[in-house]
């Protein structure tokens, strides 16, 4: 993820949505439960333009399962969630998935609850019928110190129940800096996956942010075996930029993007495969995310 999503996700987000059925009819996956669907920040700027259109577009490719990443003041893309499902029904697409950050405000450690926002987030990811809740990235302000990071794991797993209660599963996203900040000479994610209850919080590895910070999918995947329910697939190019990374099309960078996912299908506990390009290299976004989903395909997803 680049630094312009995160500024997105803090601009826009009040919250999250999770994660729909999984089904044997789940597109292209070969195996029964598995899902692959789209990270619909892929085709941002098309979805902001015109979002009926765009879904219209991925459903003709093939596409059966899409991630949000917008929800706001209880809507997705500008539509209520009985809106957005009707729509997303009409074109035969599931949401299995969302993106919205569980932030600072939306736990009151007076009362030891959780804010209305959230709880909206959660009601409203239910009604949609979704499986998974994952928070994307986690504010600065929540791991200043080890101990500060532990009270917010403990947030998590409350999160974790909360969620179960609605029959959902919640989930944190990685970014960068997951692996490249130490807490106490702890990797943040080290301590998140020793301090997640795995029975209450997933973690959905992003395959592609993790390289950015010199961390590989298959040495992860390895050290934490089983622990890995979603994977956001994505393939990186070298390029001259701070990041010194960009997404590109599956198959054409640096990243061995199949045996990673494989290996994820095989130890990891993987299910959920949610497809991400967030730079295109001169091509539009549709034109990646056709040839995403082909790859995909081709490669028996």
């Amino acid at each position: 993820m680049t630094t312009s999503r995160r500024t997105f996700l803090k601009n826009s987000a009040v919250l999250v949505a999770g994660t729909a059925l999984m089904s044997k009819t789940s597109f292209a996956a070969s195996s029964p439960g598995e899902i692959v669907g789209l990270q619909l920040y892929s085709v941002r700027e098309d979805m902001k333009k015109d979002p009926i259109g765009t879904l219209t577009q991925l459903a003709k490719m093939g596409y059966k399962n899409v991630e949000h990443a917008n929800y706001i003041e209880r809507k997705f893309y500008g539509y209520s969630p009985a809106e957005f499902k009707k729509i997303l029904n009409d074109l035969g697409l599931k949401m299995p998935s969302g993106h919205t950050v569980m932030g600072k405000n939306h736990w009151d450690a007076v009362k030891k609850e959780f804010s209305d926002s959230w709880k909206y987030t959660i009601e409203d990811a239910a009604f949609m019928g979704q499986k998974y809740v994952v928070s994307p990235s986690m504010d600065d302000s929540m791991r200043k110190t080890y101990d500060d990071m532990v009270r917010y794991m403990d947030v998590f797993n409350l999160c974790g129940e909360l969620c179960q209660k609605s029959g959902m599963k919640f989930s944190y996203h990685n970014h960068s800096f997951e692996f490249s900040e130490k807490l106490n000479g702890m990797k943040v994610f080290d301590i998140m996956m020793q301090k997640f209850d795995p029975k209450l919080v997933l973690m959905q590895l992003d395959i592609g942010n993790m390289y950015i910070a010199g961390a590989k999918a298959l040495d992860i995947l390895g050290q934490y075996p089983g622990r890995f329910e979603l994977i956001h697939v994505k393939d990186e190019i070298a390029v001259n930029t701070p990041e010194k990374y960009e997404s590109t099309i599956l198959g054409k960078g640096i990243i061995p993007t199949k045996e990673a996912i494989d290996l994820g299908r095989k130890i990891g506990g993987t299910t959920v495969f949610i497809i991400e390009q967030e730079s295109y290299q001169n091509a539009t976004a549709l034109q990646c995310m056709k040839e995403d989903f082909d790859v995909m395909k081709k490669w028996g997803y």
